[in-house]
């Protein structure tokens, strides 16, 4: 769905299961569904998992791109995600959450290719990146008093942009999320992936205006 569009950029709300570019010319990807709408180019500057669903915005001329690109370099834009996670015993706040503070976590990450898998290791490893991003609590169901278990809808702030960032980082914390079969070991094959970029803060490559974007999940995942 098209949330704008302009001579120079396009907003769009990704739906979860399609891939933002695929390699296979078979798979229906947002690039050529774009194109299709456009009859014209469309230049990729940030990307979102196939299985997460949720705000992108795409360029539509080479200096647009480079303006977004700009952007993401800096930190300046400001993206927000809901995901629903899976609350686990070691969590920080499994006994008793905190629903007014940030809390932030940060990790090395480094990726396997050839897994498409992403893993949390020591800052010396080779190749190692860092990885940092803020979250906090914005729903909590226990699900078990005993073992300290529950669910929690989470809004989160991704600070830098790693491979799977959220799902690792998330995981390692004892966080993981619903629905995640690569990083979450309870997960059930039906869940969907819950996880979902609500929010987009940039400024228009030309007119430099600040432009924010806001979209509610589709998924029944994130029910609580």
């Amino acid at each position: 769905m098209i949330l704008y569009e302009d001579k120079e950029i396009l907003v769009c709300h990704k739906p979860a299961g399609i891939p933002v570019q695929s390699a296979s010319v078979r798979e229906k990807d947002m690039v050529s569904i774009l194109r299709n709408h456009l009859e014209s180019d469309i230049y990729v500057v940030h990307r979102l998992d196939q299985p997460v669903e949720g705000i992108l915005v795409f360029a539509k001329t080479r200096s647009a791109a480079a303006g977004l690109s700009r952007q993401i370099t800096e930190g300046s834009m400001r993206k927000l995600y809901h995901a629903v996670v899976e609350v686990q015993p070691q969590a920080d706040f499994a006994v008793c959450p905190d629903f007014t503070s940030w809390h932030t976590l940060t990790d090395y990450l480094v990726k396997d290719g050839r897994n498409n898998k992403s893993f949390v290791v020591k800052k010396e490893t080779k190749d190692a990146k860092r990885a940092e991003l803020k979250y906090r609590i914005l729903k909590y169901k226990t699900t078990s008093e005993t073992t300290h278990t529950g669910l929690a809808l989470v809004e989160i702030e991704l600070l830098t942009g790693r491979h799977h960032q959220i799902r690792v980082q998330m995981a390692h914390a004892g966080l993981p999320l619903l629905g995640d079969r690569k990083y979450n070991p309870n997960d059930t094959p039906s869940s969907p992936l819950a996880l979902c970029a609500v929010s987009l803060t940039f400024r228009h490559p030309l007119t430099k205006k600040q432009m924010i974007f806001e979209v509610q999940p589709q998924s029944d995942a994130f029910t609580l």
